[in-house]
């Protein structure tokens, strides 16, 4: 493996290779080996942190195949291990690779601090230990700590395929997601009017303010201020534990209806009004800063820009350019087929062949069942069917979800049992582990505290045994959503290395990817994107997989054509 490190230009680039190490290169310098190296051998790097160095080489036209991103193996090695409080510093891991305590302090791979990280004498390390020393020594003990786990490929297939991520995300930041901002703004001044100098309400949101005090007999209300709509209500007659949209939605008064469009279009023009528009969109592009593995089951986040939650309303600003198409694949009720596969339950895994498995659950479930819905229930046997996949998944028994459970407990008994067991397990404090080897966290010290002694009273038993409940809730989901996390990892990373070119990703989340391309390429494009989810399932859970993952692909033009 080839080592790339990096800090201010001042100080210098460096390189290390089998051959040898190159120390104090000039940007150029650095960038044109980096290049050399990847056209004439294309090695698998490995960087402390792609997010603090790849950016770098994007920018200088550099594209790299494969790597190790060492914070991020890091970090997946210590929730294995049950450490995951530990520092992630580069200094704590080389003392850790050294058989000493890890310090406490210091920034994680690729965080704020890094320039010192870089440094040549890293924070902490001793004076005779370089960083291109500490990344080898770190490394080397990595690949021991991989060695030593019960499914040591499943390991390295996690390692690698985030590190894939991870150069995905870097590349689809700077490449970023087209957005037509013309058309943005024409949307906020048809559904808010003009813009107005900041901390001003729109004209639109001046005029439902209006109107909602008038609604309640022209005792001002402020609309932004939930105590303020509570009281307002209260003084009605109508009791409300907060102004929330669901719970406002049922009400007959005639401030509801001007309520619900304020809240609608306040989150517009809070969320994604002009500000945003200045900040996130430039050169025609919306540029967020992709965070893998953000989320505790492995699901990405983004820092500033809400990337994961594009609104609907304005999925039509997302366009192709000229003579190029959206490709948009979503996956069909992935969770559900995950955990069909972690199971094994070979009955749901006939149902999976369907392209909508709640629809074909539904006639599973429902089919010469004894089951009577209530008498208030409106729902289909296709709705139930989810109601009762969604109890299974997160633990749900309030209502109509009991039952349902237990139907679904009774005709596919695999499947239940292995989400119960991941639940039992976290109620007695104990890690579970995804596919691959995402592992959970455990709980507080508060936590087992509470739930593992003698209660004194009624009150701290019945507190306690919610606890335990709560958090057999959690390891029950993240079973399924750290592997369903997993999943989509490799299929990323699959598909990154096989898009033929110049058709690139330009957006991901758990269930879904975009891909821009030019319109001839389209179909081939689309055709990719649904058999890599094949192939990569059957690298998770073997080629005799008898799960279907559908993910359709459409060629659009804009993102709303899509949904």
């Amino acid at each position: 493996m080839q080592v790339i490190t990096g800090q201010e230009e001042d100080a210098g680039y460096t390189i290390s290779t089998p051959a040898g190490t190159s120390r104090g290169l000039s940007r150029a310098e650095w960038v044109a080996e980096v290049r050399r190296l990847e056209e004439a051998e294309a090695p698998r790097w490995v960087l402390p942190s792609v997010e603090a160095l790849y950016p770098k080489l994007i920018d200088a036209g550099v594209r790299l195949g494969r790597c190790h991103d060492l914070g991020l193996a890091e970090g997946l090695l210590l929730a294995y291990e049950g450490r995951e409080s530990e520092s992630r510093s580069l200094r704590a891991a080389w003392a850790r690779a050294q058989g000493e305590e890890p310090p406490d302090d210091g920034p994680a791979f690729g965080e704020a601090a890094q320039p010192t990280l870089f440094s040549p004498r890293g924070p902490g390390l001793p004076p005779d230990v370089t960083v291109v020393d500490a990344v080898r020594g770190v490394l080397a003990e990595q690949e021991k700590r991989v060695a030593s786990v019960a499914s040591p490929g499943r390991m390295r297939l996690l390692l690698a395929a985030e590190s894939a991520s991870a150069l995905a995300a870097a590349e689809m930041s700077a490449a970023g997601l087209p957005w037509r901002a013309d058309l943005h703004r024409a949307l906020l001044e048809s559904r808010l009017g003009p813009r107005v100098p900041s901390g001003q309400r729109p004209k639109a949101l001046v005029a439902l303010a209006a109107q909602i005090t008038d609604a309640f007999g022209g005792r001002p209300v402020n609309p932004d201020s939930s105590p303020s709509v509570i009281r307002a209500l209260a003084r009605e007659g109508i009791e409300v534990p907060a102004a929330r949209k669901y719970l406002l939605r049922d009400i007959d008064h005639p401030a509801v209806a001007p309520l619900l469009e304020y809240k609608e279009l306040s989150r517009l023009h809070s969320a994604n009004g002009w500000a945003w528009l200045d900040e996130w969109v430039t050169d025609g592009r919306f540029r967020p800063h992709y965070v893998v593995g953000g989320v505790v089951s492995g699901r990405w986040a983004t820092r500033g820009g809400g990337a994961l939650q594009i609104p609907k309303v304005l999925r039509t600003c997302v366009r192709a350019d000229p003579g190029w198409k959206l490709v948009v694949a979503d996956a069909a009720q992935l969770e559900p087929r995950v955990l069909t596969a972690l199971s094994g339950d070979r009955r749901l895994a006939e149902v999976s062949a369907a392209t909508d498995l709640y629809a074909r659950l539904g006639e599973a479930l429902f089919s010469g069942a004894r089951y009577v819905p209530p008498p208030s229930g409106s729902a289909d046997d296709r709705s139930r069917a989810k109601i009762a996949m969604l109890s299974a998944m997160y633990g749900g028994t309030s209502g109509e979800a009991g039952p349902l459970l237990a139907l679904l407990r009774q005709r596919f008994p695999d499947a239940v049992s292995y989400v119960e067991q991941a639940a039992a397990a976290g109620e007695r404090g104990e890690r579970v582990r995804s596919r691959l080897g995402r592992t959970s966290p455990a709980p507080s010290a508060a936590w087992r505290a509470l739930t593992g002694g003698l209660a004194d009273d009624e009150a701290t038993e019945t507190r306690a045994r919610r606890a335990s409940r709560g958090w057999g809730r959690f390891t029950r989901n993240f079973v399924v959503q750290a592997s369903a996390a997993d999943l989509t990892a490799v299929l990323l990373a699959t598909l990154r290395g096989r898009l033929p070119a110049p058709a690139h990703l330009v957006f991901f989340q758990h269930d879904e990817v975009i891909v821009h391309t030019p319109a001839e390429l389209a179909p081939a494009v689309s055709a990719l994107i649904e058999s890599t989810v094949t192939e990569s399932a059957q690298m998770l859970f073997g080629e005799a997989c008898p799960v279907h993952f559908p993910m359709q692909a459409l060629a659009v033009d804009t993102y709303a054509d899509a949904k």
